[in-house]
């Protein structure tokens, strides 16, 4: 028989091993970030759980990972010609991303086991948590989904893999955030403001940052960005003379998004103004609620970070879009993706506080 705790008694030790799980995923979804715009990707030919925690140790064994990745669409396609030494500076990566992801998994469940042996959890966090495991699992059989797409056909993973992907794992961050807060902040959902303007609203801005993020995956797994990198217009259109073509939305455009202009401009067009769309529902939010009682001093400095952190990720967004040139930007391009992760934590943030603030609608 389960012990659990109270709600306003979570041990600080499970708060902290909570904080070091987001931390982690952070880390994990940048270095996915890091793998994708240098190509390493694909350089791991084979999804290998236990002896796959270590490296090659020996020349003969990059040898025969090196051999592998020749056998790729990637190698012949893009890298025909590369060095051993080059090879190693991309499994590096892929290698880096899955050995961190095994590290979350130890770091993870074997507190999660004495924690629940000793009762720390709450009846309202034990669920979630365990939510959260199953979502882990599926994301790293996705993973492997996303990086054998690559290696049949196209010389890099599919962009709706990778799409899949990067959701599950902002899904999983979000899920584990708002956990968290629950352990920081329990609040009593029977008495709860979730049924107020701000929260509402809140919850479609957040429905909004979860489809532009996943149209930011978009536009990296198929390159859009290096087709239209100029800002405010496309190529000095504000919508394309391609997607006004009705000859061009067809199946065939959708399914082999690489083989044609059409596809990147559509996800670059789309992301562009979902970026326009999050800015103005923001700024409004904050305008609303600003006028509105009760505040809270967290209301209140959630909001400030909302308008500051939107402010740096349009700049990202500009600075990576216009730095396209032949290639996409890493350092830019993976702010860029942390930066709406940070804005998305900051969106749960603001509507957690709001359901904190007690329901006195009659």
């Amino acid at each position: 028989m389960f012990r659990f705790a109270q709600d306003t008694r979570i041990a600080p030790a499970v708060k902290i091993w909570l904080i070091a799980g987001l931390l982690m995923i952070l880390i994990q979804i940048a270095l996915g970030g890091i793998t994708r715009l240098t190509g390493s990707g694909l350089s791991i030919t084979r999804w290998e759980i236990v002896t796959g925690t270590l490296p090659p140790l020996s020349e003969a064994a990059w040898q025969e990972a090196f051999d592998l990745y020749r056998q790729t669409p990637q190698y012949h396609k893009i890298n025909q010609g590369m060095t051993l030494d080059a090879f190693k500076f991309i499994f590096f990566w892929e290698y880096f991303h899955r050995l961190w992801a095994r590290l979350m998994f130890f770091v993870f469940v074997i507190p999660f086991c004495w924690f629940l042996y000793r009762g720390m959890f709450s009846r309202r966090l034990l669920p979630r948590l365990l939510i959260v495991v199953g979502l882990a699992g599926l994301e790293g059989f996705f993973g492997w989904i996303m990086v054998a797409s690559g290696l049949i056909k196209r010389p890099w993973v599919n962009a709706y893999n990778l799409t899949l992907h990067l959701t599950m794992a902002i899904l999983i961050f979000s899920y584990l955030l708002w956990t968290t807060f629950i352990a920081y902040q329990p609040n009593d959902v029977r008495r709860s403001g979730s049924g107020k303007w701000g929260a509402g609203f809140s919850w479609t801005m957040i429905g909004v940052a979860f489809v532009q993020i996943a149209l930011g995956a978009l536009m990296s797994g198929s390159k859009a960005g290096l087709s239209y990198p100029t800002w405010p217009d496309m190529h000095g259109a504000y919508l394309p003379g391609v997607l006004l073509d009705p000859a061009n939305w067809i199946s065939e455009n959708f399914t082999n998004y690489d083989s044609d202009i059409f596809m990147p401009t559509l996800i670059q067009f789309l992301h562009r103004n979902t970026a326009y769309l999050l800015s103005i529902l923001i700024i409004y939010f904050v305008w609303k609620t600003g006028k509105g009682e009760p505040k809270t001093s967290s209301l209140r400095l959630g909001n400030t970070a909302l308008l500051v952190m939107l402010s740096v990720q349009i700049l990202l967004g500009i600075f990576t879009l216009i730095n396209c040139n032949g290639s996409i930007p890493v350092t830019l391009g993976v702010l860029h993706q942390a930066g709406a992760i940070v804005l998305l934590g900051i969106l749960l943030f603001v509507t957690y506080q709001l359901s904190l603030i007690p329901n006195t609608k009659k």
